[in-house]
């Protein structure tokens, strides 16, 4: 073990049953790819030692990285729905039996019991029953990564506001009978949270709908889960706080919404080149972190990113990136978990490509209760649509808890 690796596993280790033999023949093979990518990537060093380039090997290599990442990609869709269903909580009881079988009969043919009515929405719709927004919100998790890794807050109206310790208390050393005055009392700071709201507007048709057999939380869920976690993912890495959340990137050193955070903004470390990293600027950014925040950090990045960082390897030929070797456990970097995140840049001149830190800490999502439907059978006949509402808002809750690296400028 090198000097930057941290001891212990990963966090986030999920214990799973070994009969799970679709996934374990999956890390199993993932594991065997992965072997079979580091031999190839040292044919390919000697040839490049050698001022040799065989397109063969080039394609080989290639096509076995592109291999490994489509089965960590499926490892890590695994995790994701453990993690979905440790948070959720998904055999929770009902909270009102009776409106969850009136919404049903209201989404089905349109009848609007007396029920309903105590979920009315003075802009328009109900609010979904509990089991139908916890099914969303589970699928959200799932396929979420900011939604995996950062704290989650319900709030139950459009605002949200965290008090912050600035420090400043004092303190002092005293005598047995000395006296004790009075000491100066620590500052706070306030960070205001506000949500936007996200839509979505699936249609199905009556006789879908009169189905008995289809499973309309899971329908619903399925239909909102791709435009919602798109949209999310996007605002939670880079929104710019209107409408929508603050997104973290934007609170990097020298970013234009640095000076939102009492605490100032997330520092930076620049690379010396425009599109390369090296082991030195990564261990850089894992030892500017504070050891506090360490035992829980990880790094985000995009998938293109993931394969860049997969060919490197350190002073004694070992690879920085493994990957996954049980359910539950993520791949890592430097042995720190990795969380491949959609919405981070590529590695370009000026990007930011690359975070790490303790994201629980550091970054809050908010949702405001509930998810509100609107049934719309006029709109386009024969089909009846489903306008769908949700308010989701989300910043930074402790900058000194990230690191970002910058690419360096052209």
């Amino acid at each position: 073990m090198t000097k930057h690796m941290r001891p212990g596993k990963a966090r986030g280790i999920i214990a799973v049953h070994a009969d799970a033999g679709g996934l374990a023949a999956v890390i199993a093979k993932l594991g065997t790819d992965f072997e079979a990518f580091k031999a190839t990537l040292t044919e390919k060093d000697k040839e490049v030692a050698a001022k040799f380039d065989d397109v063969v090997t080039t394609e080989k290599l290639e096509k076995i990285n592109a291999s490994v990442a489509e089965l960590q990609a499926t490892v890590d869709q695994a995790n994701a729905k453990l993690a979905a269903q440790a948070m959720g909580g998904a055999d929770r009881p009902l909270k009102d039996e009776e409106y969850s079988k009136a919404f049903k009969a209201h989404f089905k043919r349109g009848d609007v019991q007396a029920a309903l009515n105590k979920g009315e929405d003075a802009e328009g719709g109900y609010l979904a029953p509990v089991e139908w927004d916890r099914t969303i919100i589970d699928r959200l998790v799932e396929v979420s990564p900011m939604r995996q890794i950062s704290a989650q807050q319900t709030i139950s109206n459009n605002g949200f506001k965290k008090l912050v310790s600035l420090g400043g208390t004092a303190s002092g050393w005293v005598g047995e009978t000395a006296g004790r005055p009075q000491t100066a009392a620590g500052q706070f700071g306030a960070v205001d949270f506000t949500t936007g709201e996200l839509y979505a507007n699936p249609a199905a048709t009556q006789q879908m709908l009169d189905d008995s057999a289809v499973d309309l939380e899971a329908w619903l869920a399925n239909e909102v889960e791709t435009e919602f976690s798109l949209q999310e993912g996007l605002a939670f890495v880079a929104g710019n706080g209107v409408n929508k959340p603050r997104g973290f990137l934007t609170y990097a050193t020298g970013g234009s919404a640095a000076a939102v955070h009492p605490k100032g903004a997330i520092p930076v470390l620049t690379a010396a080149a425009t599109t390369v990293i090296t082991e030195d600027k990564l261990i850089d950014m894992i030892y500017s972190l504070p050891q506090v925040y360490t035992a829980n950090a990880r790094f985000t990045l995009n998938r293109t990113s993931i394969g860049t960082v997969r060919k490197m390897r350190d002073a004694d030929g070992r690879q920085l990136w493994q990957p996954s070797t049980a359910a539950g456990e993520p791949s890592t970097l430097l042995n720190y978990p990795v969380t491949e995140m959609p919405g981070m840049p590529d590695m370009e001149a000026g990007a930011l490509p690359i975070a790490f830190g303790d994201f629980e800490r550091g970054y809050l999502v908010v949702d405001r209760t509930g998810v509100r439907v609107l049934r719309d059978p006029y709109t386009n006949k024969p089909y009846v649509m489903f306008y769908t509402t949700k308010r989701v808002g989300g910043g930074v809750l402790d900058p000194t808890c990230l690191r970002i690296l910058k690419m360096a400028a052209a």
